[in-house]
């Protein structure tokens, strides 16, 4: 399995550091607003290269975060506005009320998307003694120092390398950057928050060796994911928008305190656009799952849709586009029910097919390649019906279409099945085992579950 480093510029092998285990994480929702499907096909890039990795047969964990607090869009500022706050005035909820019901409703989101659930999903709120622990750790190593109000900044210039990862070198930095906080208290202008003092009105803060507050966004990434998964991590994955500051300021953190490298793997994932502009909550142009459920689009065809273009780059969204993805992947599923599934794809042409659709994965997670072999494979003459049936349910541990569904609803067992069930009814009921051991193994090469229940033998299709 290959993936391109951000932070090398290169596509490079994932070798786990603790061999067979990849671990990984990625930078979740900020639960104060519905997620959209931009928000969301960064989650399925996480959760695509978990499925492909363990097609391979890695085992891997992953955590994802929860962002909860430190939702400040100008921490340095007098006049921020808290968007937490803004949604406490919206809705008459408390914040932790908000949170629960956004988190909810994303994970709601993600799995009709067919995104599965991270390993670990920890809150920002449940680790504020691991971002004070690491505050503190980047204090006595000289990385970072606490201004007179009670804020503690990170100081930039004392970590060799800052701008690595997304080339915003300190020397390109200058006071009233778009990114930059303009506290005149910090010493270089992309220095930035571990902790900020509580200011009037801040309903979400906690005591703290230098007073009352609340973590800076980026310090959380880096103690929650040290904190479960240890100070060397495989795959850390994002969207693009997070390479400067959030993850930028992650290296500075994570690598300031522990001494050395702490993530092998930048992996980011490009901006999802609509008519040429970036779906994001802040252009109003956002679409959610509900709105593809409201047109009648089954959610899991934005997988498809998704899959035409290569994770790195901007997918530009259209409902032409998505009503057709949802025509293709409800074709393929009528495919699949029209054919008699084959115990395993052993044919030298299904095996080569085999071949191509997991060197594509395994080439930076090429899905358009991907998509080609799924599609020729569907049109092929080569390759029987049931060999087909048989690769694109192993296939769909990836793809996560749930390409299978027709199939199982439609299905019945074949007449030789039928015949097979009877007689081996027949021998169970004069104690014959051995011949009802038999026609188990009969059935089971035939790519079926055998069921014993009160009503004698059943099968059904296996998963």
């Amino acid at each position: 399995m290959r993936l391109y480093n951000t932070l090398t510029r290169a596509v490079e092998e994932v070798v786990p550091v603790e061999p067979g285990h990849v671990k990984m994480y990625a930078c979740g929702p900020t639960v104060y607003r519905y997620a959209h499907l931009g928000n969301l096909r960064t989650y399925m890039l996480a959760d695509l290269i978990r499925r492909a990795l363990r097609l391979e047969g890695f085992r891997v964990t992953l955590v994802q975060n929860i962002t909860d607090v430190g939702h400040m869009t100008d921490e340095s500022s007098p006049e921020a506005i808290d968007k937490m706050l803004l949604a406490v005035e919206d809705e008459g909820l408390q914040p932790l009320e908000i949170a629960e019901k956004y988190t909810r409703s994303v994970f709601e989101d993600a799995a009709a998307l067919g995104i599965d659930e991270p390993d670990m999903s920890p809150k920002a709120t449940e680790h504020i003694p691991e971002m004070i622990g690491l505050t503190k750790t980047l204090i006595d190593r000289e990385h970072a120092y606490v201004v007179d109000n009670g804020s503690v900044y990170y100081d930039v210039a004392s970590f060799d390398g800052y701008g690595k990862l997304s080339g915003n070198t300190l020397d390109k930095l200058r006071e009233g950057h778009r990114d930059l906080e303009t506290d005149p208290r910090k010493h270089h202008p992309a220095d930035f928050a571990l902790w900020k003092a509580a200011g009037p009105g801040r309903l979400m803060k906690w005591p703290s060796p230098w007073g009352d507050g609340f973590p800076g966004w980026h310090v959380e990434c880096s103690a929650m994911s040290m904190e479960y998964l240890g100070d060397r991590i495989d795959i850390h994955t994002g969207g693009t928008d997070l390479r400067f500051p959030h993850h930028e300021d992650e290296i500075a953190q994570s690598e300031g305190a522990v001494g050395h490298r702490v993530v092998s793997i930048w992996v980011h994932g490009g901006h999802l656009r609509q008519a040429g502009q970036k779906i994001a909550k802040s252009t109003g142009n956002v679409v959610r799952v509900q709105d593809l459920v409201d047109r009648g689009i089954d959610p899991l065809s934005f997988r498809w849709l998704c899959f035409q273009t290569q994770y790195r780059s901007e997918m530009d969204f259209s409902w032409d586009a998505m009503e057709t993805a949802d025509q293709r992947v409800k074709q393929l599923r009528r495919r699949m029910a029209g054919w008699a599934p084959a115990a395993e794809a052993s044919s030298d042409e299904a095996v080569a097919f085999d071949g191509r659709f997991r060197a594509a994965l395994a080439d930076d997670l090429s899905f358009p390649a991907a998509v080609r072999v799924v599609n020729e494979l569907v049109s092929s003459t080569a390759v029987p019906g049931g060999e087909k049936y048989a690769l694109l349910a192993d296939w769909d541990r990836v793809l996560g279409l749930d390409l299978q569904r027709e199939a199982v609803a439609a299905w019945s067992p074949t007449e030789e099945m039928r015949a097979l069930m009877k007689e081996r009814d027949e021998a169970r009921a004069a104690k014959d085992y051995a011949t009802s051991d038999r026609i188990r193994e009969q059935l089971t090469s035939m790519g079926v579950e055998v069921m014993d229940t009160a009503t004698g033998t059943q099968v059904r299709p296996r998963d």
